[in-house]
């Protein structure tokens, strides 16, 4: 199967409705799992300021190659 060597573009609105669907399903389940979750804040807020500089990085890369 070679699903994942399909290549797609997206333009930036399907790109932003993508992200509202899998954000609103993250804020489903955080929703519904409240208490459990939030023993693991830290673990979370932690990801996500790895990754957004991780992604910073990255768009700093592209946008000085010019791609």
């Amino acid at each position: 199967m070679n699903f994942f060597k399909i290549k797609t573009s997206w333009s930036n609105l399907e790109l932003g409705l993508f992200k509202i669907c899998v954000a609103s399903i993250y804020l489903v389940i955080g929703i519904y799992f409240h208490e459990f979750l939030g023993k693991y804040m830290l673990l979370f807020v932690s990801i996500f300021i790895v990754t957004v500089v991780l992604v910073f990085s990255l768009w700093l890369k592209k946008m000085n190659k010019g791609e």
